[in-house]
Formats: structure tokens, sequence, C-alpha cells
């Protein structure tokens, strides 16, 4: 379908299935590959196994069977700890409920964002100006959570997901908690950031947000049962990968006691970036 080797990879999964205790199958056999700069979404109804692929694809659960792969990395190679900091270094979250911590700014709770990445204090609070800045809220900085809209809360938790620019944003419900307005700007901004380059997944029920969407992945019954798009990467022309798909699928992150994956000097650290940078590769 497409000449995959001009695009990189971040997202491989080969066979993944996932059952639960009682016999449960959340995933049966699942195959897919998202390739850099693809925005697509995971759309399926309640009980489908997309939650559950936001899971193994955040690798905040690891599969029954299968491949994964995240930017390169095997994940059942990695311990708990070399995870967190996989996950730590190459993937950033955006949840319906915001999870923003209460009683500080939102310029802070950015920052939190870099909390494992050794960079000084300094540093990371100019780096969340710059985040906060790039999503539309340099002018509150200083407003705790409570002091914001619906809207703008979901603005801070995307810019503390993408301020260390990670190699894939997953956004899980983004708009479920929004009115429609707030919502469309959300789903506006992370349009802008795809075009910046970023790599991100929007899990979702809402047909009409998948819809918006270049790729859509739809999920039933723990199964892929469609795989449609395959949009460009920004600025490339080049489709993105897109795994075979056939009617069975076709053959808040946790940031503590993170380590390097990669060995030092040759890992994705995490870059510095100023207002209108691109979300890329470089540094990542």
């Amino acid at each position: 379908m497409t000449d995959v080797s001009t695009v990189s990879t971040v997202v491989r999964l080969s066979g993944v299935t996932k059952e639960y205790a009682g016999g449960v199958r959340a995933l049966d056999g699942v195959d897919l590959t998202v390739g850099e700069g693809e925005l697509l979404g995971i759309v399926g109804p309640s009980g489908s196994g997309k939650s559950t692929l936001l899971h193994i694809v955040g690798t905040l659960d690891r599969p029954s069977a299968g491949t994964v792969e995240i930017a390169g990395h095997d994940v059942a190679s990695l311990t708990d700890r070399r995870l967190s900091a996989l996950r730590s270094r190459h993937i950033g979250f955006v949840f319906q409920a915001f999870h923003l911590v209460p009683g500080v700014g939102a310029l802070e709770n950015v920052a939190e964002g870099l909390l494992y990445s050794g960079l000084p204090r300094a540093r990371r609070r100019a780096m969340a100006a710059d985040a906060l800045a790039r999503v539309g809220l340099a002018d509150r900085m200083e407003h705790r959570p409570h002091e914001l809209s619906g809207g703008q809360k979901q603005r801070v938790a995307i810019a503390r997901a993408v301020v260390g620019e990670p190699d894939l944003l997953l956004a899980d419900e983004p708009t479920g908690a929004l009115d429609t307005a707030s919502g469309e700007a959300v789903m506006d901004l992370l349009h802008e950031l795809n075009a910046d380059g970023a790599t991100i997944a929007v899990i979702t029920h809402d047909t009409e947000i998948a819809g918006r969407l270049p790729r859509q992945v739809r999920i039933r019954d723990g199964r892929v049962t469609a795989d449609t798009g395959g949009g460009n990467a920004p600025g490339t022309g080049t489709a993105c990968a897109v795994a075979p798909v056939e009617g069975r699928g076709a053959g808040s992150g946790d940031r503590s006691g993170a380590e390097p994956v990669d060995p030092p000097g040759t890992g994705p650290g995490v870059a510095g970036t100023g207002s209108g940078t691109a979300f890329g590769k470089a540094g990542v």
C-alpha cells in the first residue's frame, strides 16, 4: 500500500492480545502500525477494547501475547523501571479529566511534565512557558485550575503532554468533558500540533470527531475491523505506514523512578523548545 521505508515507525503492534481473569479477552490479535507525523483516531463503542489498546500503546499495561514496539523499543525486553523511563521520555498523555495539580498555577502544572528530565528548574519553567504560549495560554500562566475554564484546563494538559516533545501524543476522549465550542477548539489545536509534526492518536467513541481525522482505526470486540485513511505526514506528501487489516485485526503516565532507556549520549533526550518550534524528532 505504502512505501514505508521513508517513514519512521512510532508504534508497531503485532498479534497483540490482552486477556484478563476469567478468560475475558479485551484485545484479540491486533496489528497496528503508526508512522511518524500521523494523526489518527482509534474509535469504537464502550467495551470495544479501545481503552485497553490505549493502555497497551501507552505502556501502562503489558499484552498477554504479541509484540509491542514504541519508538523502536521492544516493550517486552524492558524492566518496569526502564519501561517507566520510556513512557516518560517518548509518550505524552492527555486525559478527559485533565489531571491537573490543584493549588498550583498552569506554569507549574506544565513544568511537572519535565520533573524527571534532569533539567534544572529554571529551564523546566522556561520550556513550560513556551509550551503554554504555544497552546494560546501565555496570559494564564499563573492561573490555578479552578480559575480556568474546561477548555483552558485541557490546553494546559496538552501543553504538559507536549512540553518534552515526545514521539507520541495519546489523547483519551480529549473533548469528553467539554462543551461543543471548547471541544472544537481543542481538536483544532491537535490539528495544529500535528501540522507542526506531532504524532497524535485520539481515542474516542465519537464518530464525528473521528471523521475529522485523516485516519480512522475502528475497533470492536477487541479486534480492528477497519483501518481507513492513512494521511500524509505533515510537509512530506509521503503516506504513513498502515498495518494490513482483516476482520480480526489481521495478523496518567507513571514517571516515577525513570532511568535512561538508551545508552548515554545516544538516547532521545529532552530537547529545548522555543515558541513556535516545530514538534519534531530532533533531540527527542
